[in-house]
C-alpha cells in the first residue's frame, strides 16, 4: 500500500493505485487515470473480499468524505497494515531487508483527535472530498474528540475560507484559527477565536493541554500531536528506543522540538533524563516561543534554526521528530555532527522513514527496530519511532 492506496495489476499486467481496496482482495475499478505519475482508479465492485474488509462505520464515507480513508478496513486489522507499510518502504527505499517493525499500543479508534483542519462551506466547517476542493458538511466525527465535534458540527464560520479547531482535552480549553479572518465566526463564549491575519500582525493567542502529568502551552500557529494519549504513547515509544542512552545526566538533543514535548518529559525532575542537559531546535517562531516557556525551568538551550543549518554539539542522544517530508540529507549530515551513540527518529511518513534511514546508514547509523504509534486510526497515516545505532 502506498498513501492509503492499494498496488493492484490490471488484466494485462500493468501496476495501477487503487483506492478503497484492502491488500489480497480481487476488485473492479474505474477507468484508470495518470495522475501524480502513477496510474490511479477507485473500487468499483469488491469480487472477493479481504477477511479484513469492513463497512465504515461513519455515514459520511458514502457522502464521499475523506477525512477517513481507511474506514473500510476494520479497526483491528489496521496496524498491521501499516506495518506492512513501513516494512515495504524501508525495504524499498531504506535498503532494509529484515527491517524489526512492530505495533505499539492501540489507542481508541474514535473521539480522540483533539485537532482538526477543515474547510468552510456557506459558513458551516466540513472536510474535503478525496481530491477535490469541495466541502463535504458532516452532522457528526468518527474520530473527533468531543470538544472539537461541537464545533465543527454547530459552529458558524463567517467569511473564512478554512479554521482549525483545536482543543486541550484534558483543560477543556478551545481555539478557532479562522482563514483568513474571523468575521462572522459564531461559536460558544468559551472558545478564544482568532484570524490568520491578526496573527501575522503580532496577536498572540494559546490554549493549553496536559500530558504526562505537565501542563503544555500551545500557540495557535504551533504544531502539537493530534491527542494527548497518543503523545503519551510516542514519548514512551521514545524512552523505549533510547534505551541506555537515555539516563540521568544526559546531554539530549531535541530536534525538531516542537513546543518541547520530549524534552519536558524526558529531562524532567521525574523523568528518565532527570538532571540532564538539552538543545532544543525549532525553526518556527511559534512552536520556540511555546517550547520556551514550556521548558522555562530545564538545563536546556534554545537554538531557533532550521536543523538543517545547526552546528551540532556533543550529545548522548538524538531525537529528531521532523515534518513529513523527512530529514533529508542536510539534517542528517548536522544531527550525526552531534556524535551521539543513538538516535530516534519520529516519523510521519512511512516514504520518508524508508529514505531517512538510507542517508543515516550513509552516516553511520543502523536502523534497530521500528515501532509504529496509531494516532489516525481510520485513515493510512502513520506514525513510527525508530532506533538509530552509530556503528
Amino acid at each position: 500500500m502506498a498513501g492509503g492506496e492499494v498496488l493492484a495489476r490490471d488484466p494485462d499486467g500493468a501496476v495501477v493505485l487503487v483506492r478503497g481496496a484492502v491488500p489480497g482482495e480481487r476488485v473492479r475499478i474505474d477507468e484508470p487515470v495518470r495522475r501524480r505519475g502513477a496510474r490511479r482508479a477507485e473500487v468499483v465492485e469488491v469480487v472477493v473480499a479481504s477477511t479484513d474488509r469492513a463497512v465504515p462505520p461513519c455515514p459520511h464515507v458514502a457522502e464521499g468524505c475523506g477525512g477517513c480513508d481507511w474506514q473500510h478496513i476494520a479497526v483491528g486489522a489496521q496496524p498491521g497494515h501499516k506495518v506492512a507499510v513501513v516494512v515495504d518502504a524501508l525495504r524499498r527505499l531504506g535498503g532494509l531487508d529484515d527491517a524489526e517493525v512492530v505495533a505499539g499500543p492501540a489507542l481508541p479508534a474514535a473521539g480522540g483527535r483533539t485537532s482538526v483542519r477543515a474547510g468552510v462551506l456557506d459558513g458551516r466547517a466540513g472536510f474535503r472530498r478525496e481530491r477535490s476542493h469541495d466541502v463535504v458538511v458532516p452532522r457528526s466525527c468518527l474520530v473527533a474528540h468531543p470538544l472539537v465535534e461541537e464545533l465543527l458540527v454547530e459552529g458558524r464560520f463567517g467569511q473564512a475560507d478554512e479554521v482549525t479547531i483545536r482543543v486541550g482535552a484534558r483543560t477543556g480549553e478551545r481555539l478557532v484559527l479562522a482563514q483568513p479572518g474571523r468575521a462572522g465566526v459564531v461559536v460558544p463564549d468559551d472558545v478564544v477565536v482568532v484570524g490568520d491575519d491578526e496573527l501575522t500582525g503580532g496577536r498572540r493567542v494559546w490554549i493549553h493541554e496536559e500530558v504526562g502529568g505537565r501542563r503544555f502551552r500551545i500557540s495557535a500557529r504551533s504544531f502539537f500531536q493530534t491527542r494527548p494519549d497518543g503523545a503519551e504513547a510516542l514519548v514512551a515509544a521514545v524512552v523505549a528506543a533510547a534505551g541506555d542512552a537515555l539516563g540521568p545526566g544526559v546531554r539530549l538533543v531535541d530536534a525538531y522540538a516542537g513546543v518541547g514535548l520530549f524534552s519536558r518529559l524526558m529531562l524532567d525532575a521525574d523523568g528518565p533524563g532527570a538532571g540532564g542537559s538539552g538543545v532544543v531546535v525549532e525553526r518556527s517562531a511559534s512552536s520556540a516561543a511555546d517550547a520556551r516557556a514550556n521548558l522555562a525551568d530545564l538545563d536546556v538551550r534554545h537554538v531557533r534554526v532550521d536543523v538543517a543549518r545547526w552546528r551540532a554539539s556533543p550529545a548522548d542522544l538524538v531525537v529528531a521528530d521532523p515534518a513529513r517530508s523527512g530529514l533529508g540529507a542536510g539534517a542528517v549530515r548536522a544531527l550525526a555532527g552531534a556524535g551521539a551513540p543513538v538516535l530516534v527518529l519520529v516519523s510521519c511518513d512511512a516514504g520518508a522513514l524508508g529514505r531517512d534511514a538510507r542517508l543515516l546508514a550513509e552516516a553511520g547509523y543502523d536502523h534497530a527496530g521500528s515501532t509504529v504509534v496509531d494516532l489516525f486510526p481510520h485513515t493510512h497515516h502513520v506514525e513510527v519511532v525508530s532506533r538509530f545505532v552509530r556503528r
